[in-house]
């Protein structure tokens, strides 16, 4: 199993930023990355499942409610857990990329809904949790929304692979990539908009832990261009999406061993109860 480290309320974090509504609209910003974002996202390690077997006492027994649950690559660590999933995802392209991608598994299915309208049913789900969306939803909506769909002492678990931007040469050179290159990319990355701080104070009044693991990915060309363009910041079209495509490959020479170049991650889960 692959080492964390539990955290408390003194870590450091972005603080958040502020954002408008229109650039919060995830129900159509990932229409035109679904593909994308399945085939080239960081997977979630079963070290998710197991850290939150030890600290939530998860078993196979429990529903999960994976909420924003786009391409399902949360759900698919719980579903082979043995879980039973409920994905809540707004928008269609996404569902059917899910629906898709998690075809295999009869435990799993989709519903039309959104963080601050799950249309669940009341106190019947055990977990809800959401993977790299909480910084989509409206958070006080969100809050009541899981209380009620949430069983007495359900948990909420919140998980963010949160990209390294500075600790090796290629991961500072990508990071000034994107921001030469993307649209809004500190109005609307979780980095800027989901500080500690703010996830603080969805769970308040009751008390909060992180867990961080490490993870990454190895990319060849194809796998970083990809990569790219499933970020709902980058241009996929006009002037600036040409220059980018033109500037890539010579990024990726310039940092490649043996035709990869690698992202780093820390991937936090945020977990805690709502029930007062």
């Amino acid at each position: 199993m692959a080492e964390y480290c539990v955290l408390n309320a003194e870590c450091s974090n972005a603080n958040i930023s502020a954002m408008s509504e229109s650039l919060r609209d995830s129900v159509t910003r990932f229409s035109d990355r679904a593909e994308d974002y399945a085939r080239y996202r960081p997977h979630y390690s079963h070290d998710v499942v197991r850290a939150l077997q030890q600290v939530c006492d998860l078993s196979r027994e429990h529903l999960i409610a994976d909420v924003g649950c786009g391409p399902g690559l949360l759900a698919e660590i719980f579903l082979q857990n043995g879980n039973r999933v409920i994905g809540v995802e707004p928008n269609p392209e996404m569902r059917v990329a899910g629906e898709r991608y998690l075809a295999a598994y009869p435990d799993f299915s989709m519903v039309a809904g959104s963080a601050e309208s799950t249309t669940l049913p009341a106190a019947s789900i055990d977990f809800v949790a959401a993977g790299q969306a909480f910084h989509w939803f409206r958070p006080p909506q969100a809050r009541i929304e899981f209380g009620r769909v949430l069983k007495p002492g359900g948990w909420t678990v919140l998980v963010w692979h949160d990209r390294d931007i500075d600790s090796t040469p290629f991961l500072r050179a990508y990071e000034a990539f994107v921001r030469q290159y993307a649209n809004d990319y500190e109005q609307v990355s979780h980095k800027w908009v989901a500080s500690y701080s703010a996830i603080e104070d969805f769970f308040a009044p009751n008390d909060m832990k992180l867990i961080k693991q490490h993870n990454q990915q190895q990319l060849d060309f194809d796998g970083l261009r990809g990569r790219l363009l499933s970020s709902s910041y980058i241009p996929k079209s006009g002037e600036r999406y040409e220059a980018m495509m033109k500037a890539l490959p010579e990024l990726f020479a310039a940092y490649a061993s043996d035709d990869h170049v690698r992202l780093e991650y820390d991937t936090k889960i945020y977990y805690g109860h709502l029930d007062r």
